[in-house]
């Protein structure tokens, strides 16, 4: 059984630790079922950094959640998972510099072209219950910054969702 078939979710759908994304990045460039549950996981996993550090680059709340999720429908639609590797460096930073290079395209498409609806967004309202302590905390914290953080508390969440699972 390979990891992202192990990776359940646990107590009200918390994602279950992983010490690595890459087996999960390599099911997520298929076709299949456990394809888009890999998919899922990986949204999931990265929407709340990605989230925060398009808020830290000024854009308000409704704006970084759309741009969010036109980023992950881009990277969905043009399969640019599919390129992703380890040895290429961390699945992270590979989606931090991508985001701020979507957040450039954007803002230089808004200047010139009218914006256009691109389909279907993840439902993710239940990971911005707690948006608003995480922006008093961090306003003094760089982009790049909050999202090394938001990051690390994403982490930190699995880790305690699977102890509470297994305990």
């Amino acid at each position: 059984m390979n990891e992202a078939a192990n990776i359940q979710t646990a107590n009200g759908g918390a994602l279950a630790f992983t010490t690595t994304h890459w087996s999960v990045v390599l099911e997520a460039q298929g076709e299949t079922p456990a394809a888009q549950k890999a998919l899922e996981i990986l949204c999931r996993s990265y929407w709340r950094p990605l989230y925060g550090f398009a808020r830290r680059q000024g854009l308000i709340r409704e704006e970084a959640q759309d741009l969010v999720q036109e980023f992950f429908a881009s990277l969905l639609e043009h399969r640019n998972l599919d390129t992703v590797r380890r040895e290429k460096g961390r699945l992270r930073s590979y989606l931090l510099v991508s985001l701020k290079r979507f957040i450039a395209s954007e803002r230089h498409r808004a200047s010139g072209v009218k914006r256009y609806e691109s389909g279907a967004h993840i439902p993710l309202d239940e990971l911005l219950e707690s948006e608003a302590a995480d922006f008093e905390l961090a306003e003094t914290l760089s982009a790049d910054q909050l999202y090394e953080r938001r990051w690390a508390l994403a982490t930190l969440e699995q880790v305690l969702a699977r102890l509470e699972s297994e305990y």
